[in-house]
């Protein structure tokens, strides 16, 4: 057995079973999801199981001076769970229970280890529902999702992770542990500290316990499927939807090049044909059919070549299922298009005022062209977060340049086009230069003072936003 100083410090205060040292299990927490980013082996992985234990284990790595890496589930795409060299990661997967429903004041509080699809499910026994719905939820966890502010597919009606957290429990750099925000409907008191850590990605303090808001489980929705010959026909339904008030509870976008991974990853009849197809559903009960009419309406004037209503909840729930196939289907896409485990997913995340997602597909298609690299584009249409996926040969220095190159240039444009670096994915460490442009010098200088204030030692997620 591995020994040192900060081993047998971790293995005194959490017991051998939950400090890993096996090589094969290092390097299996050296990296999120996201291809491309820097990671390294961490010097050892802690599985703590209670507040205290995590608090344990920040004292005993900052006695020691090594970095501390919090990681979830590891689905992020940003690179923000990845390990630094020699680092000591705190696994939160084992603080998994549920702790309190309360369907009065309509909150739960759960540990950060609690999967997604596990809350939803628990809360949904009770007639509730926690709208936050991130594509990898039936393996992401809470704690990730609040980490990186993650968002989802009825974000563009129910809002992100963020509106639905009241409080946290927080460990700090110091070994203190801090409560933030309410568990009651209404609270102004003091700085809002809970928006401050929900995002920060694991910089500013480790999640271990979190409060949030639950709503009455809607009613079934109803669910459209409207086809196009263009993608900038699709973003212009998108903006006529807007403009006309309307509020579908879910309108998502896949291109051409999603439609074809997507069918031959999971077939099902796909329109591979299609240039764009626009998955929408309205939710508003005894509307929801009048609702439904609206956006098949404003979709056929925009160009829609056809517009289908799912015919039961068997259909709409594989339309669904389809639209979450979208993040594995490209990676077999990349696959297949690069063998000998070549190809990879340089994968972006930004978000345009929704007039503009016309401006940035056309845009994202001329810069595919211009750079010679395959880009598919899905995403969160309603909320104008879009997903470009840049198909690149790792084993290609020159198509690993074009795929960076062509990030760059969709980045550029998202901001150009009065957008964000990213919509819900977080900075991580795929986009610390592009954060800093769109702040700009004093908001990384308020950046950094925060984070210098919680964490003087720079122990925290070192390397990772900025």
């Amino acid at each position: 057995m591995a020994t040192s100083p900060l081993l047998d410090d971790l293995r005194a205060a959490l017991g051998p079973d939950a400090v890993l040292t096996d090589p094969d299990l290092l390097r299996g927490h050296e990296r999120d999801e996201a291809d491309l980013c820097a990671s390294a082996t961490p010097f050892v992985v802690t599985r703590p199981r209670s507040t205290e234990e995590v608090v344990a284990v920040v004292r005993a790595a900052g006695r020691h001076g090594v970095p501390v890496v919090p990681q979830g589930a590891r689905t992020g795409l940003a690179g923000a769970a990845n390990a630094v060299d020699g680092a000591v990661v705190i696994s939160t997967t084992a603080m998994d229970a549920i702790l309190e429903i309360d369907p009065v004041s309509r909150i739960a509080v759960v540990q950060p280890g609690v999967v997604n699809a596990a809350l939803t499910a628990a809360v949904g026994e009770r007639g509730l529902w926690y709208p936050p719905d991130p594509g990898s939820w039936e393996s992401s966890t809470i704690g990730g999702n609040v980490a990186t502010n993650a968002g989802g597919m009825c974000c563009v009606k129910y809002g992100v992770t963020t509106e639905y957290v009241l409080g946290l429990e927080v460990v700090l750099a110091s070994g203190e542990v801090l409560r933030t925000g309410r568990r009651t409907a209404k609270g102004v008191a003091g700085y809002d500290l809970t928006r401050l850590f929900v995002g920060s990605e694991g910089t500013l303090g480790v999640i271990t316990e979190v409060t949030v808001a639950l709503r009455p489980a809607p009613a079934e929705s109803l669910t459209l499927v409207a086809v196009f010959g263009s993608t900038t026909e699709a973003g212009e339904a998108v903006a006529r939807i807007a403009a006309q008030g309307l509020s579908p509870s879910l309108l998502e976008l896949l291109d051409r090049t999603h439609l074809a991974a997507i069918e031959a990853y999971r077939p099902m009849g796909l329109r591979t044909d299609a240039e764009a197809l626009l998955l929408a559903a309205a939710d508003t009960g005894p509307r929801a059919a009048v609702d439904l009419a609206e956006l098949a309406s404003v979709c056929e004037a925009a160009g829609a070549e056809e517009v289908y209503a799912a015919s039961d909840a068997v259909e709409a729930a594989a339309l669904l299922q389809a639209r979450r196939s979208a993040h594995p289907a490209m990676e077999k896409y990349a696959a297949d298009a690069y063998p000998g485990g070549n190809g990879g997913l340089i994968i972006d995340d930004l978000a345009v005022p929704r007039g503009a997602l016309a401006a940035l597909l056309d845009g994202v298609a001329r810069i595919a062209v211009e750079c010679q690299v395959p880009i598919g584009v899905v995403g969160h249409a309603g909320d104008g977060n879009m997903h470009p996926n840049i198909v690149v040969d790792r084993a290609d220095p020159a198509s690993l340049e074009r795929g960076r190159r062509a990030f760059d240039e969709i980045m550029r444009l998202g901001l150009e086009l009065g957008g964000t670096c990213t919509g819900e994915h977080g900075v991580g460490l795929l986009k610390r230069e592009w954060l800093a442009r769109e702040i700009g010098p004093v908001g990384v200088r308020v950046h950094q003072a925060i984070k210098t204030a919680l964490d003087p030692a720079g122990l925290l997620n070192p390397g990772k936003v900025l």
